[in-house]
């Protein structure tokens, strides 16, 4: 059986595939596949710069957003080190737990604290507690929209947050769904970065989603410039993919496809969120594209007859 025919929900991925400009650019492309894709990779950086308003020396590709998480956490044990600190990784808890296992792969500390028990959203008491309480270097990852909540957390709450930070804590705002926001309070790290709120702020997102690319495993990290080059440190050098690269210019362009992308995800969540309120299931008010949603029943029975 061809897995690739299967709906397959829980990865949170595009189930609309890759858009046919995206499969046309890969396609054109096998004839430089034995080149080295530095003119590609400039050219993405360079669409990145202008689509998030920021300079080209803030743009840190990824292999998938998940490197630029390794690389930030490497860059902060590494500082620490050199410091003669210790590092610890401060997560809410549910959240997407890259961070946490590669602070852990590397034998760092990793501090979960619970979301609040009234609306599940950010502890922000708990988790500035959990660092005031150490001397060493604390990175907050907050993922926003969370996953697998899908809710995003107090815009104005956040900012002050991060603006009065002391110099020891770092922010890493995953925004892998930010696309799929509609509700209007929401305000991107990534404006945050260009009003050089902090220098200790850096900002991930993704072409998985939205642009339907999670196997082209293409993201990008935006931080100040001195952070980006910190960063940069720890990245794989010529680790973007030919393939990836051409794929996400190709989609950055097809405006059909991304409305369509939108417009489908968008019609999916209220036909379930329809059908939770003809069951009488409670669920959180989605921003992504997954939905958090009450189990009535053995949560056990349900997974096997979800699969």
């Amino acid at each position: 059986m061809h897995t690739h025919n299967l709906l397959e929900l829980n990865s949170n991925e595009n189930s609309l595939g890759m858009a046919d400009s995206a499969r046309q650019a890969i396609q054109q492309s096998f004839d430089i596949g034995f080149r080295y894709p530095d003119d590609q990779r400039a050219t993405l950086i360079s669409k990145i710069a202008e689509i998030n308003g920021v300079t080209e020396r803030q743009v840190s590709l990824g292999n998938g957003s998940s490197e630029n998480i390794r690389a930030v956490v490497q860059m902060l044990q590494t500082k620490a080190l050199k410091e003669g600190r210790q590092l610890q990784v401060v997560v809410p808890d549910p959240t997407f737990a890259y961070a946490e296992l590669y602070a852990r792969s590397i034998g760092e500390s990793v501090v979960k604290v619970p979301l609040t028990a009234d609306n599940y959203d950010l502890d922000f008491d708990n988790l500035q507690k959990a660092a005031h309480e150490f001397d060493g270097i604390s990175l907050f990852y907050l993922c926003n929209p969370n996953n697998p909540t899908a809710i995003i957390t107090t815009t104005n709450k956040l900012k002050d947050w991060v603006k009065n930070a002391p110099a020891n804590h770092y922010f890493l705002l995953d925004q892998a769904y930010s696309e799929y926001v509609t509700d209007p309070s929401f305000e991107s790290g990534v404006e945050w970065v260009k009003q050089a709120l902090s220098d200790n702020l850096i900002i991930v997102r993704t072409f998985s989603k939205l642009c339907a690319l999670a196997g082209m495993r293409m993201g990008y990290a935006i931080a100040s410039p001195q952070t980006t080059t910190a960063i940069e440190a720890f990245m794989s050098i010529d680790n973007t993919n030919l393939s990836g690269a051409v794929a996400v210019l190709a989609t950055l362009e097809d405006k059909a496809f991304l409305d369509l992308s939108l417009r489908t995800t968008n019609q999916s969540r209220k036909m379930v969120e329809a059908a939770l309120d003809a069951l009488g299931l409670r669920y959180l008010p989605s921003q992504a594209n997954f939905i958090f949603h009450e189990v009535n029943g053995e949560v056990k029975v349900y997974m096997d007859r979800m699969r």
